[in-house]
C-alpha cells in the first residue's frame, strides 16, 4: 500500500518514476482500473514501488513468495515475475470484494496458474500454511505487523526477504505525541526487525516506507 507522502520532494519523484523501467500495459491497466472503481486506490503499490518489488524478487527468484494484504493484485503480480518455473506465491486478504478485479487481472497475465488466493484472517491462516517462504510482502493491518513479523519469520528460508510497506506510516513514527493503534505498532515492529538477531535489515524512505529484511 502507497499512501501520500512528503518525505521526497515531487518534482524529485517524478524525475524517478520518469527514469524506472515502464510498468507493463497489464499492471498500467489495473492500475487505471484501481482509481476507477475502488474508493482508496493510493493502496496500490503502483508504478515505481511496483518495478522495486519486482527487482527484488527477480533477484531473489524465489521458490515460494507469501503476500499478506492483496487488494486488486498489482503488487501479487510485480512479485510473481520473480518467480522461479515451478514457484508460486500464495496471497491473502480478508476481504473478497476486490477479487473480481484480481482475477480479470491474473487471468490475462502468465502468472494465474501460479497465484493461490486466500480469503481470510491472515494470523488464522499463516499457522497452517506448511510451506517455507525465500520472500513475504507485509502490507495489511498495521495493528497486527508485531504479531505477523513473529509468525512469519519461523516460516521463512535462510536468506529469505521480509518485505513490509507502510512503516514510516505518513512520518507518524517521528511524532511522540501520536499514540494511535497503527503508529505505535509500526513503531514496535521497526524496532523489533532492527533488534532482531534473525535478521538484518534497513528502511529504504520509498514513499511511506518500505522495510526489507533478510533472514540470516
Amino acid at each position: 500500500m502507497i499512501m501520500d507522502s512528503s518525505f521526497v520532494n515531487e518534482q524529485i519523484l517524478s524525475y524517478i518514476e520518469n527514469l524506472t523501467a515502464p510498468q507493463s500495459e497489464l499492471l498500467a491497466a489495473l492500475e487505471r482500473e484501481t482509481y476507477q472503481k475502488t474508493v482508496l486506490p493510493q493502496m496500490i503499490s503502483g508504478h515505481y514501488q511496483g518495478r522495486l518489488l519486482s527487482l527484488l524478487s527477480r533477484l531473489k527468484q524465489p521458490k515460494n513468495i507469501l503476500e499478506i494484504g492483496t487488494f486488486t493484485g498489482y503488487a501479487t503480480l510485480c512479485l510473481a515475475e520473480g518467480l522461479t518455473p515451478d514457484g508460486q506465491i500464495i496471497t491473502i486478504d480478508k476481504n473478497d470484494e476486490f477479487q473480481t478485479i484480481q482475477n480479470k487481472y491474473f487471468e490475462q497475465s502468465a502468472y494465474r496458474k501460479r497465484i493461490k488466493q486466500i480469503v481470510g484472517n491472515a494470523r488464522d491462516i499463516i499457522p497452517k500454511l506448511e510451506t517455507i517462504f525465500d520472500l513475504v510482502f507485509l502490507d495489511a493491518d498495521k495493528r497486527y505487523y508485531p504479531q505477523y513479523f513473529e509468525m512469519i519469520l519461523p516460516k521463512m528460508s535462510r536468506g529469505g526477504l521480509l518485505i513490509a510497506d507502510n512503516v514510516l506510516w505518513y512520518g507518524k513514527v517521528l511524532e511522540p505525541e501520536a499514540k494511535d493503534a497503527e503508529t505505535m505498532a509500526i513503531k514496535h515492529f521497526n524496532e523489533m526487525v532492527a533488534n532482531d538477531p534473525r535478521v538484518e535489515a534497513l528502511i529504504l524512505p520509498v514513499r511511506d516506507g518500505l522495510s526489507i529484511a533478510m533472514v540470516i
